[in-house]
C-alpha cells in the first residue's frame, strides 16, 4: 500500500507540473528507490531528465506519454520519429541460413506405432514399381513428429518391396532430429532438419501425414505447391491425416501437376458409418464438408449406400462396405475395386471432390 501510494503521488506530481513546451520534470523516480523496488519489471525508466533523453524516451513531438509496462509481444505498434504508426510484424524465427532454410512450423509431434499402417500399405502397393524404376529411390517422410517410429516403419515396409530404397525423415524441430539419431541406419534410413523445401533433396515419393492440419487452408495449399515443385519429374506426394490410432484416415495423392485423387481408409470392424471419416479429411477439404459441396455429397451418398447394405451386416462389415462402394461407383469416379474395398479403402478422382466443385 505504501509503495502504491508513493507511485501514485509521484505520477500525480508529474502530470500537474509537466512543462508543455516539450520538457519533462527530471528524475521522475530518482532518489525514491522505487526503481530498485520495481526490479526493472518492464517499467520504462525516464533517464536523467535532459531534453535529449526525453526525446529518446517519449518521441520527438514533446507530448506527454505516461510510463508504461513493456510486455514482450511478438508484434506491436510503435511510433517512429514522424509520429507515424508503423506495424512491427511478427517475424518467424530463423531456422537455418540460405538454401537450407527450413520452411514450415513445428507440429504437436504426437504419434504412435502403426498409426500410419494404412497409408504405408497403400503407398507400398501402388508405388513400389515407381521406386524400383528410379535410379535414386529416395522417399521423404516429412514431419514425423516427436518419435521416429513411423518413419522406421515406413522404411521397413518399403524395403520389403524395394530393397535399395532410401528413406529420409525430415523435421523442422532440431531436437526431434537429434532424438531420432538412435534410429539412423545409413544409407537406408537417415534423419535431417528440413521442411517443405525437403532440405534441398529431390525425392521420388513424399509422405506428409498429420502435418498440414495445423495450418490454415491457404497456407496448406501453398505448401502443396512448394512440395510438388520439389519432386522428381515422376514424383508423387501423399498428404493426409488420420486419428490417433490410425483407424480412420484420408489422404490426397499429388504429383507435379497437382492433386490426383482422394482416398478414404478405415478399420471396418470399428466403423459406425462412413460419415465418421469427415473429421479426418485433409485440410484442403475439411472446411468444405457443407451442404452444396462435392465432398459433402460424396460422404452423404456413401452413408446412404452403407445404410442400404445393412442386410449384409450379418456377413460382416467387409461385405457391407464392398457393397456400399459398388453402389457408389455407379455415380462417382471410383478409382479402385474390390481388393482395395475389402481393406476398407475407397479412392475417387480429385476432380469429383475438389473444393471448387
Amino acid at each position: 500500500a505504501l509503495v502504491g501510494g508513493l507511485i501514485g503521488a509521484k505520477l500525480y506530481y508529474v502530470v500537474q507540473n509537466y512543462d508543455h513546451t516539450g520538457g519533462l520534470l527530471s528524475n521522475l523516480f530518482s532518489g525514491t528507490g522505487l526503481d530498485k523496488m520495481s526490479g526493472g519489471a518492464g517499467i520504462d525508466e525516464v533517464g536523467d531528465g535532459t531534453a535529449q533523453a526525453q526525446r529518446r524516451q517519449f518521441g520527438e513531438q514533446g507530448g506527454h506519454v505516461a510510463p508504461r509496462y513493456r510486455p514482450r509481444p511478438q508484434g506491436r505498434l510503435r511510433c517512429d520519429g514522424t509520429s507515424k504508426l508503423t506495424q512491427v510484424m511478427r517475424t518467424a524465427p530463423r531456422l537455418a541460413a540460405g538454401r537450407a532454410r527450413a520452411l514450415g512450423e513445428p507440429t504437436r509431434g504426437t504419434t504412435s506405432p502403426h498409426r500410419l499402417r494404412r497409408m504405408d500399405r497403400w503407398i507400398t502397393e501402388r508405388f513400389a514399381a515407381l521406386l524400383r524404376a528410379s535410379p535414386d529411390p529416395l522417399v521423404v517422410d516429412l514431419g514425423y513428429g516427436a518419435s521416429p517410429v513411423t518413419t522406421v516403419e515406413l522404411a521397413h515396409r518399403l524395403r520389403a518391396a524395394v530393397p535399395d530404397v532410401r528413406v529420409l525423415g525430415l523435421e523442422i524441430d532440431p531436437a526431434r532430429v537429434a532424438a531420432a539419431a538412435r534410429a539412423v541406419d545409413r544409407p537406408r534410413l537417415d534423419f535431417a532438419h528440413g521442411g517443405f523445401e525437403f532440405a534441398g533433396h529431390r525425392p521420388v515419393l513424399v509422405r506428409a501425414a498429420n502435418l498440414l492440419r495445423q495450418y490454415d487452408e491457404a497456407t496448406a495449399l501453398a505448401a502443396w505447391t512448394t512440395m510438388c515443385a520439389g519432386l522428381t519429374e515422376r514424383g508423387v506426394l501423399v498428404e493426409g491425416t488420420c486419428d490417433e490410432t490410425g483407424r480412420l484416415g484420408s489422404w490426397v495423392l499429388l504429383d507435379r501437376n497437382g492433386p490426383r485423387s482422394l482416398t478414404l481408409a478405415c478399420r471396418l470392424g470399428s466403423l459406425d458409418r462412413p460419415r465418421d471419416l469427415a473429421a479426418r479429411l485433409p485440410k484442403a477439404l475439411i472446411h468444405h464438408n457443407v451442404p452444396g459441396r462435392s465432398i459433402h455429397a460424396l460422404l452423404g451418398d456413401l452413408d446412404r449406400a452403407w445404410a442400404a447394405a445393412a442386410g449384409l451386416a450379418p456377413f460382416g462389415p467387409r461385405q457391407r462396405w464392398v457393397a456400399a462402394c459398388a453402389t457408389l461407383a455407379a455415380d462417382w469416379p471410383v478409382l479402385d475395386r474390390v481388393p482395395h474395398w475389402r481393406r476398407g479403402e475407397l479412392s475417387v478422382a480429385w476432380s469429383a471432390v475438389a473444393p471448387n466443385t
